[in-house]
């Protein structure tokens, strides 16, 4: 059975890349965004939950995809509850942010008893909704493993370039 998804940031690239999922035959658990109305209505129009909680996709979802503006928003989100009952979850950060922040994100992913891989899109949001992304991946390789199978309904194009941080330095 496949594992159900939850998206953090669901603009116009997140929501694109949710609508692909769904098309893929992927469960959607629930979507958040800083702007209510926006999740609200990507869940009205995919038949899946709009959460008001960060902690509320971590706890619906077995794979959480982030796709936030910048790095204080993912600091943000990963100090504002998204790491609550994270143990055995598994996060993909799609957002555009430093190399720094993504080593962050796993030290604290990984205390957390979770799994977290950087996928840095090099891409459009026509591309996301084609499934056609071009990804540059990077954290543990069994995270990239475990995110395989469903970042190949994303993109094109993926690589594993290697340790956390690796992938935004590239980009």
């Amino acid at each position: 059975m496949a594992e159900k998804v939850g998206f953090v940031g669901v603009g116009r690239m997140g929501s694109n890349m949710a609508r692909r999922l769904k098309d893929c035959g992927y469960e959607l658990a629930a979507v958040y965004d800083v702007n209510p109305a926006v999740a609200q209505a990507l869940g009205a129009e995919l038949g899946c939950p709009a959460v008001t909680e960060l902690k509320a996709v971590t706890q619906a979802s077995d794979i959480i995809i982030t796709v936030v503006s910048d790095d204080k928003a993912m600091k943000q989100i990963y100090n504002g509850g998204l790491l609550r009952r994270a143990r055995g979850k598994l996060f993909i950060n799609c957002a555009t942010i430093t190399p720094a922040v993504h080593v962050w994100v796993e030290t604290k992913t990984e205390k957390a008893g979770a799994q977290v891989l950087e996928a840095c899109m090099a891409s459009s949001i026509p591309q996301a909704r084609q499934g056609t992304l071009y990804l540059m991946c990077a954290g543990k390789p069994e995270a990239f493993e475990r995110a395989k199978p469903l970042l190949e309904k994303l993109s094109a194009s993926m690589r594993y370039i290697g340790p956390a941080g690796k992938a935004a330095q590239v980009k």
